[in-house]
């Protein structure tokens, strides 16, 4: 590392860090496992970190992003007073007061984000298709290139019915795939502007790609080997030999988006989610996650499905009766979103496109953004959460002082400076404090960022941001934590946990000795899936207990109080509820912007993330497990673990 680089990196002191080098950590009941499994990077020595280093990773390269942006600028820094306050953002994130998203626990203060930029930091993204017609393959590249880097991205189907794809090919020279992320996504581009030019490589030369199980340096994790690529340039090229002399259509563009989805998937990479936005008359569309359909097993499960309403708009009558069969499609109200913030605060938002997959961001096309979770009921009271705040938003707004490597998002992210503070738990927060209280507590809370942000935005020199709050689903961060997640009630008292593990995972063997249930994935041949037991503390009421109206209500309220982009909520509705799912359409498409459903019944999916099961099924797997070695939270009697929602699949 240069001396240059180096004078410009942040250090905490090695006397405060000593303090909690051998504290006990309060994790969630499933919080070490999923920490190990996900977010602990491997050492030089070849150890995995330990959550105090993991913490401190993150906090000295966030203050290490502040001290060479305010360098760079001859802005002023003040050492003493940036050492206060890191080492207060320090514990409060070893608190899990707060926590960075999985993205900043994974990237943050490595040197792949010094030398390759802050695509990584970013969790969600948008793409359109609308000018395929201009550059065919630049959609599908940034959804490769993002999710590869763990960013879950939505995109449109905009360009339906805009590029015709060749009815002839000719032979060009052979390609060489480079082993990088680059390279991947160089071949998509090639195959993709072959089909639309009519000129294709005559031989891919993949043996320059590492082996399955070599490690990646940099990114971290192993790579997957050439086999996910190739099934993915096998996809395209079916997919795109059904468009032979014709337009590719809503169908194609989608195919072609769950393929990547697939792709990526497959590979040893923090995986990612998708959204697919489209036209809500558009029949082929809204019959792509039909159980008849073949590309549901090839690649259909990778995304899920939304229509897009606009000002005036309704739906189509088809689209609740296809909710009723699977909850799709989801509902993004594009025109609240470039509107409104916090109803009914107006905001100018009108380049927004789309959404991120789990509905809970506003975007433009190529736009990145950082979200932040922040948990009310780890505290014990307002002034110590608002203390919280400002941490949790400082973190997201410092990754937005890093350009990515791509330049169309950074024309939109360093303009918009999008972020998103999030609250979880909040039924635990609603249950500890009472409602009244907690909306109390969120509608001061917003104000309070928005103070920050002004003050923050100054001394940075740069835009205040568009918006700055949401209500993500959250993933496996919450997990850490044992918090329930986002906004959503619990599955039930007790239940069975799918994780899914890479096979080459140190953990697998250790789990198994344990004695946990652990199957082949059914989708992903790279990977196991590991069934954790689950009991809900302090249990009150379940996913099947709470009306559809009330969870629509609960929303509706935390789009007024708190969130000025959007709330991620999936809806449960019980059978009885099914007549009345166009009538809740009605009234909260105009108090949303974004809203999905899933029907309480027996699911149709193999290795579900949930399965309910009862106390006694509980009790006995429980304890028949042994301690698994490197696990510092499994009880002698038996092990207990627990709860988290996540907007993926089991992952």
């Amino acid at each position: 590392m240069s001396n240059q680089l180096s004078s410009r990196r942040f250090k905490l002191s090695d006397t405060f860090i000593d303090e909690y080098v051998s504290k006990p950590v309060s994790w969630g009941p499933l919080g070490h496992v999923t920490y190990l499994r996900t977010y602990s990077r491997r050492k030089e020595d070849g150890k995995r970190e330990a959550w105090w280093e993991t913490c401190r990773r993150v906090i000295e390269g966030t203050y290490s992003i502040q001290k060479r942006h305010c360098q760079t600028l001859n802005l002023p820094w003040d050492g003493r007073k940036s050492q206060k306050s890191a080492q207060e953002m320090y514990q409060r994130m070893w608190e899990m007061k707060f926590l960075p998203p999985g993205r900043g626990l994974w990237m943050m203060g490595t040197d792949y984000v010094e030398e390759r930029g802050g695509s990584s930091l970013n969790n969600c993204a948008f793409v359109s298709t609308e000018n395929i017609d201009i550059d065919f393959a630049d959609p599908f590249c940034f959804m490769m290139d993002m999710s590869m880097l763990g960013c879950g991205v939505g995109f449109d189907t905009l360009g339906s019915n805009k590029v015709r794809i060749a009815e002839e090919n000719r032979d060009s020279e052979v390609f060489i795939v480079e082993d990088s992320r680059e390279g991947w996504g160089d071949l998509l581009r090639t195959i993709l502007e072959g089909w639309q030019k009519g000129i294709l490589p005559s031989t891919i030369d993949y043996s320059n790609i590492r082996l399955a199980g070599e490690p990646i340096k940099g990114f971290g994790g192993v790579s997957s080997g050439s086999a996910p690529l190739k099934r993915l340039i096998e996809d395209v090229n079916d997919i795109l030999n059904r468009y032979r002399g014709k337009l590719i259509d809503s169908r194609g563009i989608v195919d072609l988006m769950n393929a990547i989805g697939r792709c990526v998937v497959s590979g040893n990479v923090r995986r990612s989610a998708q959204i697919a936005l489209g036209d809500n008359g558009d029949y082929d569309f809204l019959k792509l996650k039909d159980p008849s359909e073949d590309r549901l097993s090839r690649w259909g499960w990778a995304s899920n499905n939304s229509v897009v309403l606009y000002d005036g708009d309704w739906f189509c009558g088809y689209v609740p009766e296809r909710i009723k069969v699977n909850g799709e499609p989801g509902i993004f109200m594009i025109d609240n979103s470039r509107k409104w913030g916090r109803y009914k605060e107006s905001v100018n938002d009108f380049l927004v496109k789309g959404t991120n997959p789990c509905g809970e961001q506003s975007l433009e096309s190529f736009e990145v953004c950082c979200l932040v979770e922040t948990f009310p009921a780890r505290h014990d009271n307002y002034e110590d959460w608002k203390r919280t705040l400002k941490f949790a938003y400082l973190y997201a707004k410092t990754v937005t002082l890093i350009p990515t490597h791509h330049p169309r998002t950074n024309a939109v992210m360093l303009r918009n400076r999008r972020i998103g503070t999030s609250v979880s738990g909040v039924v635990q927060a609603i249950n500890k404090f009472k409602l009244g209280e907690f909306l109390h507590w969120l509608d001061n809370g917003y104000k309070y960022i928005k103070e920050l942000d002004g003050i923050y935005s100054r001394w940075m020199c740069i835009p205040s941001s568009i918006k700055v709050t949401s209500v993500k689903p959250s993933g496996t961060v919450s997990l850490l934590t044992g918090a329930s997640p986002g906004i959503h009630f619990p599955f039930a008292p007790y239940y069975l946990r799918a994780i899914r593990f890479a096979k080459n995972d140190e953990l697998v063997p250790k789990l198994k000795e344990a004695g946990y249930k652990i199957e082949d994935d059914k989708v992903d041949t790279s990977a196991v899936v590991i069934y954790f037991p689950v009991k809900e503390d302090n249990f009150k009421r379940s996913r099947k207990d709470v009306s559809m109206w009330e969870q629509l209500e609960l929303a509706a309220i935390l789009q007024e109080y708190w969130s000025d982009n959007a709330v991620s909520c999936t809806v449960t509705f019980k059978p009885e509820e099914e007549k009345d799912i166009a009538s809740a359409l009605e009234m909260y498409t105009r108090r949303l912007k974004s809203i999905s459903f899933l029907p309480i019944k027996d699911h149709q999916y193999e290795q579900a993330p949930y399965q309910e099961i009862t106390k006694e099924e509980y009790d006995s797997y429980n304890f028949s497990l042994k301690r698994w070695e490197g696990d510092s939270t499994f009880s002698e009697a038996g092990g207990k673990f627990c709860e988290g929602d996540n907007c993926n699949v089991a992952q």
